[in-house]
This record gives structure tokens, C-alpha cells and sequence, in this order.
């Protein structure tokens, strides 16, 4: 049967939905489901502390929406007025607020009050019969039963767990304590936040050459070639770059000829002097230019030497890229490149300050590199940074370096995370450490 043509089983179907509903639900199913009972345009439910809870066609009311502020005030006159059910206009409210009616709402609205919860607006643009306002009436009336029965619900769910562990926390009279499972239960979770464990934090870490010979530049000036490549094994002795030597070898040229000329002309002057004295005075002189030049000529041929850097100790190049050098000015003392032992590795980690607990020389680390996901490698605590230093992404970090346990020979370069180790702690303050420093940093404890 259809539920139009029959509004009790309208009014029955509407009170079993009513029954199973949750809160929004409910809320939802009173302002547009009432429809089934009674055709209207616009429904509304406001709830006394809550503000309108409800529209008809709207899944959220906005709360700073002008028609919904208007309605939060013609809800509170008319609660203020004591209005009863039944038909209400603009008489019935404020000038102020009538003269907005025409506005938001139909002609004519219907008011029902719910008690101790709010009340429902229905407006419809005539008035209907009376004799179906008692459907009205009682299907308020069990939907204002259901909202009452959901909240006493739910209230009563959140008092049974405070009534449940006021209940366990209440002593046993009736045998002693030692016999009562509730405090052998709390002593037995003391013992277990009392528990000693290793307190450990963890940092990013890489594998760096132990010792590597830092290749600097030896003079001001151009790189012109690069003789070796990245990760290349080279001797001692061997030839790595070399600057571009035109110019050292122009102001060489120049600087010999000019100590040519000056010896030529001593030597003139040495003749002279034999013959007539006045030439013996300008020997001095000449003697200071020819040794002035001399110096010159000597820096410039150190230069020209120094302008090919080569290893001074077997090792692995490490370089990025030997092409980004190339042609490119450097300054005396710039790296240029480093020379490591592959033999000789070790880690590099670097500590948040959030997590510089106290550590000891010789403190054990495990490293876990990206690479190798099932191995793990042991390493020692070799130094840690007395200075915080900043780091890529703006953080401060303390830099440590780790001697490698074992045989393991990982490639210098490869990325993971060291899990550092250090003293015992109980296991309450391993698990509140870091809140509890959360705590003292926002409030100042």
C-alpha cells in the first residue's frame, strides 16, 4: 500500500526508522522524511544550546550562513515567547525580524515545540487542515522519544566507563591486598615500567673514508684537464689535473729575458769598471736587479711545477663529476678532489639535537645501509661534535664519527640510518622521553 494515500502507515514507517537511527540521522530524517505525513517546502530543527541542527534538502547547515543566523533568532523568540504548537507569521515575531520572513520562508509556517530539546519549523505556502496536525503532533513525539533515548544512551555509555574503573580502583574488604588481584596487578605494572632497557636514538648516517688525503689547489688559477675519473684507483705519484699554464709560462718567458738583460748588462758594466771607476758604483745595483730577477724566475718554474698536482698516496679518486672543474677559476686551498683507502672506512652520522642523549667513547652503533636491507653492519663510537652544526634542511645536528667492527667492506658512499646505543634506562622513561621533552619545550616546565 501506498504510504501517501495511508498516513498512519507513513507514521508507522517513520517511527521504525526512527528507532534505528543515529543522531545526525535522526536529525536528517525529521526535517525532510516528515514530508511522507504532511507536504511542506522548508523544515527546520533548532536545538536548544546546539543552534539549527537541521535543514530540509541540506546535508550540513552553515553555521555563518545569513538564513541560518536568521533562523537561530526567530527560534529563540519564539522559544523565549513560550510559543505553543500551531500555526505562527510575521505577527508573531519582532519587526525586525518579520520583515525578513517573506525573505527566506513561505507565507505561513508551522511551530512545534519539543521539550527539553528545541522545536521544528515547517513552512508551506498554505495552511493544511487541522485534523492532520494530531499525525503532526505524534510523530514529534516519538521522534523527540527517540532523540531523548539515543542521548540518555550515550551519556550512560560514557558514565559506565568511569563507573567501571571507579569500580576496579574500589579495594576489595573482604581479603587482604596481597590477595586481591587489582593491586598485585598495579605492582606487577610498576615492576614492568621499571624494567631496565637499552635506551637507543636513531640518525641518518653514509659511509666515508676513514683518513683521505685532501687534494687542494696549490696556486690561484684555471683547471685545464683532469687525468683521472671518479672511483679510479690511483698510485702515488701519479698525475690528477693540472691548471692552465699559458699565462705562468708567458711571465716566465718574460721574466728569463729580463734576467738575460740584466746579466748582459752587468757583465758590460763589470768590463767597464776595469777602466774607469765611475762604473764601479752602478755594479751594486745591477748586482740586486740580476738576483730580483733571478727570484722571479725561480717563483714562476715553481709555479709551472705546481700547476700539475699529483697523489701523494695511493688510494680511490673521489670526485662528482671531474668536467664541472674544468676551465673553471679556483682559489689556493679550494678541494678539489680527496684520495681515500677503500680499506679504511667509517661511519658519519648526524644526531638531531632532540636526540643527544649522554654517550661514552666506545659506544656500540648498528647501521642498517639503505642497499642492504637484511644485513646490518656493528661500528664503535669513535668522537661526537662538541657543537651543533647546521645541516641541509635547516636542522641542527651534532656530527659523529664510528670506527666499522668486522670485515665488511661497504662501498664509501652508500646512505642508511645508525641506531646508537646508550645506557640502561627503565622503560617508563624510555617510553615517555620524548613527549615528556615535548612538554617542557611548549609549556616551560
Amino acid at each position: 500500500m501506498n504510504t501517501a494515500d495511508n498516513p498512519l502507515l507513513a507514521l508507522l514507517q517513520l517511527s521504525q526508522q526512527a528507532r534505528c537511527t543515529s543522531g545526525d540521522e535522526l536529525a536528517f530524517l525529521l526535517v525532510n522524511d516528515t514530508f511522507a505525513l504532511q507536504p511542506y517546502r522548508q523544515a527546520a530543527l533548532w536545538l536548544d544550546g546546539q543552534g539549527v541542527k537541521a535543514l530540509s534538502g541540506a546535508l550540513q547547515p552553515e553555521a555563518n550562513a545569513p538564513f541560518v543566523r536568521w533562523l537561530e533568532q526567530v527560534f529563540a523568540e519564539l522559544q523565549r515567547q513560550g510559543k505553543p504548537a500551531g500555526w505562527i507569521d510575521t505577527h508573531d515575531l519582532p519587526s525586525a525580524l518579520a520583515r525578513e520572513w517573506s525573505e527566506w520562508l513561505p507565507a505561513h509556517g508551522f511551530w512545534m515545540p519539543l521539550q527539553q530539546i528545541g522545536g521544528v519549523l515547517l513552512a508551506a505556502d498554505r495552511q493544511w487542515p487541522d485534523d492532520n496536525q494530531p499525525l503532526l503532533a505524534e510523530w514529534f513525539a516519538v521522534w523527540r522519544h527517540a532523540w531523548l533515548a539515543l542521548q540518555h544512551a550515550q551519556a550512560a555509555a560514557r558514565q559506565g566507563g568511569v563507573a567501571k574503573l571507579k569500580r576496579w580502583f574500589r579495594p576489595d574488604t573482604v581479603r587482604p591486598w596481597w590477595r586481591q588481584p587489582k593491586p598485585l596487578a598495579l605492582i606487577g605494572l610498576g615492576l614492568v615500567l621499571l624494567f631496565p632497557v637499552r635506551l637507543s636514538v636513531l640518525a641518518p648516517a653514509e659511509i666515508v673514508p676513514a683518513r683521505p688525503e685532501t687534494v687542494r689547489a696549490p696556486l690561484d688559477g684555471v683547471i685545464g684537464r683532469f687525468y683521472v675519473q671518479p672511483n679510479q684507483q690511483v698510485q702515488a705519484g701519479q698525475l690528477l689535473f693540472d691548471f692552465d699554464s699559458a699565462a705562468l709560462a708567458a711571465r716566465l718567458e718574460v721574466a728569463q729575458q729580463t734576467l738575460e738583460t740584466a746579466s748582459a748588462e752587468y757583465r758590460q758594466y763589470a768590463s767597464q769598471a776595469i777602466y774607469d771607476s765611475k762604473y764601479k758604483s752602478q755594479l751594486a745595483v745591477l748586482l740586486g736587479k740580476i738576483e730580483e730577477k733571478r727570484a722571479e724566475v725561480d717563483y714562476l718554474q715553481g709555479q709551472l711545477k705546481r700547476a700539475q698536482v699529483h697523489a701523494a698516496s695511493a688510494g680511490v679518486v673521489i670526485v662528482d663529476d671531474p668536467s664541472e672543474w674544468l676551465g673553471r677559476p679556483v682559489q689556493t686551498g679550494e678541494r678539489i678532489l680527496r684520495i681515500a683507502n677503500p680499506k679504511q672506512q667509517e661511519v658519519e652520522a648526524w644526531l638531531p639535537v632532540g636526540d643527544a642523549i649522554p654517550f661514552d667513547s666506545g659506544t656500540q652503533l648498528r647501521v642498517y645501509l639503505a642497499a642492504q636491507p637484511l644485513n646490518s653492519l656493528d661500528a664503535r663510537l669513535r668522537y661526537m661534535g662538541y657543537e651543533a652544526k647546521p645541516r641541509p634542511d635547516n636542522s641542527f645536528a651534532y656530527r659523529i664519527r664510528a670506527t666499522l667492527q668486522g670485515d665488511a667492506l661497504p662501498r664509501i658512499g652508500q646512505k642508511g640510518t645508525a641506531r646508537i646505543y646508550g645506557q640502561r634506562v627503565p622503560l617508563v622513561y624510555w617510553m615517555l622521553r620524548r613527549p615528556w621533552a615535548i612538554v617542557r619545550q611548549t609549556l616551560g616546565l
